[in-house]
């Protein structure tokens, strides 16, 4: 490219023409970077800081979990689709087809899309009880908001090893809860029970264990505490929309 300007300046010095030659190169280098880095999939901030969710989790869990375990799943994830057309293919199609993915695209995806959703589904100060539609969902469902905190939290404890616990919208717009295993999550079309995720628990080990050991249940009984039903809520009526 730069060559080609040259005969038009009518530069006639030589040591002239080899330092514009490296001044465009110079300029050329930041947009290629730009181009190799493109990727729809981008790895959020934390929505609040690490001892934002104190006493129920702990400052020291939340930034092992968020810059260690999920910064490794973002960036082990980027790694398994580079130049491919799934830097710019959304989480939902690639779930929607995790079937024909390698091992390390569907562990390392799911790990970093369920995390984000995790991060947003706790908030200071949370807690409560659903309101609205999705209160009245719950409780038509479940019979109470109570019956309900207690099958997702026997779904988390049942849950062998690590995995998720879900609250999910199905096709045909009811709530159920899911467990999967791992990084899988109700997108995937490895489920046998598919939908739309809105509100999800993570039971990894190294989500609770600093504070609470090996008493997943203790961890589960806090994490309503911090519960963003806001954001529930949001997702719920976005996927009543979809439906």
């Amino acid at each position: 490219m730069a060559y080609s300007i040259l005969p038009k300046l009518k530069i006639r010095n030589n040591k002239m023409k080899k330092f514009i030659v490296y001044l465009f190169a110079m300029m050329a280098i930041p947009f290629a970077l730009q181009a190799q880095q493109e990727t729809i999939h981008k790895f959020a901030p934390l929505p609040y800081a690490y001892d934002a969710l104190e006493p129920y989790i702990d400052k020291m869990t939340m930034e092992i979990h968020y810059d260690r375990h999920h910064r490794a799943y973002y960036n082990n994830f980027l790694a398994a689709i580079k130049g491919t057309e799934l830097e710019k293919t959304p989480m939902e199609t690639i779930f929607a087809n995790i079937s024909a993915q390698s091992v390390a695209i569907r562990n390392n995806g799911g790990g970093y899309w369920n995390h984000e959703m995790f991060w947003n589904c706790m908030k200071p100060n949370g807690g409560g009880n659903p309101t609205g539609k999705l209160g009245d969902a719950i409780n038509s469902t479940f019979g109470s908001f109570d019956n309900f905190k207690k099958q997702f939290a026997e779904a988390g404890t049942k849950r062998f090893g690590s995995g998720w616990v879900w609250l999910v919208v199905g096709a045909d717009g009811k709530l159920f809860i899911n467990s999967t295993a791992n990084q899988d999550n109700p997108l995937m079309n490895t489920e046998e029970k598919r939908g739309t995720p809105i509100f999800c628990l993570d039971v990894w080990e190294h989500a609770y264990y600093l504070k609470y050991q090996n008493k997943r249940g203790d961890y589960i009984s806090s994490f309503w505490n911090v519960v963003n039903w806001d954001y529930v809520q949001k997702l719920y009526t976005d996927a009543l929309v979809k439906k």
